[in-house]
């Protein structure tokens, strides 16, 4: 009787033309058992139940070796592959590899199976705080940045080195602090522009499924979880909630990830179109939405309720590989020490009495929050940055250091800059031998802190050091040293050669304020450091 049903089953199915390939496929007994070995996203865990369901119908089962994304990405090698098929959230990350590998690399046959953006669930009255600091009351990802950055907002994002959701979202923020609205290049990625948002990511792991257990764990003291809208919807029904999580859909876009099904070995053609057939039916794709709440492919499917809200803008996944490197090689280790130490040194010679000093106070207050323009809120300092500003004449007249732990932390730093204390000389190769001397103590006592120098000044040195002797004494200094970089700032009447001479020899570069406003030349240098 149940091999009766099974194939009166099969044969109902193929009559209705629900399987890719069925002319092949269908025939009067029960459809060939066979087993497919898949290279598959960690996520998917949670399609389990339904695989029971296409082995009882189809006769395909499917043995399931679940990695993160990126991991399983990294461990396709085009020409020697492991498995039958590959089933990732997203292949983008390999087909990247793809390209890299050149002609040679054949392109697997990939079919999307559902679908399902990489959004932001938060706290309904963090949201509500973050939407009445927006004029439209829509929230952006530079909006989240900006409030990780001030303290207000810490968040669970799983490891970008590892998954998919982590990648989406880190390629989300990045995108969207370039603010090209096009595919990352490699001048896009900083890791200065991300620093502010990493401040916030308080919670991390190597699986979106293991991010949200943590989460529950750590609900009370965080405000915001990162991950794919389909995880938010389960987590938000699952009852592991004091209170389910509003879904957050940045305005300016976000990355959609569609699981496509990979076939790697061609001679499983036949089982591949079969197992599609199945998935991208009416039924099964119902049966996916109501397990796992991804989006189905099949425009038919009446959708759930909670997935009626547009997805909104998708944005581009980056088109080179060595973006992608060069953006989790920025972003890092997010258990790792993650503060970074600037030090300021600021020209307070009689030349910038008045209108530039003015500029310079004006640029403070923008860096401490003020600036509420979408690159501001990228670059602006963040909660845990040491900062430390050193105001110099014909020497140093004095410095100041602070942690940015709250709002008088920031006041103390721009009371500072507000001092009238000029000098009527300028020693600036001086000056940045002082900080060098003070910096190398910091790198040997905190090794593996980003330690970077802004150099700002509006006139010739005149005093101390020449910028020969400065350059002899850096190259004597301990090799961690060399690690700090001097960016300097041109304003007023500097000499360019100088500066740009003595910013390359420490492993940065000068911008020029001349051409654009002392705040430009600081965010650009913000947005810059390495």
């Amino acid at each position: 009787m149940r091999a009766r049903r099974r194939l009166t089953r099969f044969i109902a199915l193929c009559t209705a033309g629900l399987w890719l390939g069925a002319a092949t496929a269908c025939s009067t007994g029960d459809p060939e058992p066979v087993t497919l070995r898949v290279l598959a996203s960690s996520e998917l865990a949670d399609m389990r139940p339904l695989l029971d369901d296409l082995r009882r119908d189809t006769g395909i089962t499917l043995e399931m070796d679940y990695r993160g994304t990126v991991d399983a990405s990294n461990a396709l090698a085009p020409g020697d592959y492991r498995h039958d098929l590959a089933w990732l959230s997203s292949d983008r990350y390999f087909q990247l590899k793809l390209k890299e590998a050149g002609n040679n690399a054949e392109k697997p046959l990939a079919t999307s199976i559902m679908r399902s953006p990489v959004v932001i669930g938060m706290k309904p009255g963090t949201a509500e705080q973050l939407r009445r600091r927006t004029p439209d009351r829509q929230i952006s990802w530079a909006d989240v940045a900006d409030a990780a950055a001030d303290g207000s907002l810490s968040f669970g994002m799983a490891d970008p080195r590892h998954t998919n959701s982590g990648l989406a979202a880190l390629v989300g923020v990045a995108t969207a602090a370039a603010g090209t609205g096009s595919a990352l290049r490699p001048a896009d990625v900083s890791c200065d522009r991300l620093r502010g948002f990493f401040s916030g990511h308080e919670l991390t792991e190597d699986s979106s499924g293991r991010l949200a257990d943590g989460f529950v764990r750590r609900q009370n003291d965080l405000d915001a979880l990162i991950t794919y809208e389909s995880e938010l919807l389960t987590l938000n029904s699952s009852g592991r909630l004091r209170k389910p999580l509003e879904i957050v859909y940045p305005k300016d876009g976000m990355v959609l990830s569609d699981y496509p099904l990979l076939l790697l070995d061609p001679a499983k053609r036949a089982a591949y179109d079969r197992l599609v057939g199945w998935l991208k039916s009416k039924p099964a794709q119902k049966k996916i939405m109501e397990r796992t709440l991804r989006r189905p492919i099949d425009p038919a499917v009446a959708r759930d309720t909670r997935l009626r809200e547009p997805v909104g803008n998708a944005l581009y996944f980056p088109d080179k590989h060595e973006v992608v490197d060069r953006l989790l090689a920025d972003y890092g280790d997010p258990q790792r020490d993650k503060p970074a130490r600037m030090v300021f040194l600021l020209d307070f010679s009689g030349s910038m009495r008045g209108e530039r000093i003015a500029k310079l106070r004006a640029t403070f207050d923008g860096l401490s929050g003020a600036d509420d323009s979408r690159s501001g809120k990228f670059v602006r300092f963040y909660r845990g940055e040491s900062l430390t500003v050193v105001r110099f004449g014909g020497r140093v007249l004095d410095e100041r250091s602070v942690t940015y732990d709250g709002q008088r932390d920031l006041d103390r730093l721009r009371g500072f800059v507000a001092s009238d204390d000029f000098d009527r000389s300028t020693a600036i190769w001086s000056t940045l031998d002082h900080a060098y001397r003070k910096v190398s103590t910091t790198v040997r006592d905190h090794p593996g802190q980003a330690v970077s120098i802004v150099l700002m000044t509006d006139g010739e040195n005149n005093a101390g050091m020449d910028l020969d002797a400065f350059i002899s004494r850096y190259a004597a200094q301990a090799r961690a040293a060399h690690a700090v970089r001097t960016y300097t700032i041109r304003y007023g009447e500097a000499d360019t050669e100088e500066l740009d001479r003595a910013a390359r020899a420490t492993g940065g570069r000068m911008v020029d304020a001349t051409a654009q406003s002392l705040l430009s030349a600081f965010k650009e240098i913000r947005g810059c450091v390495q």
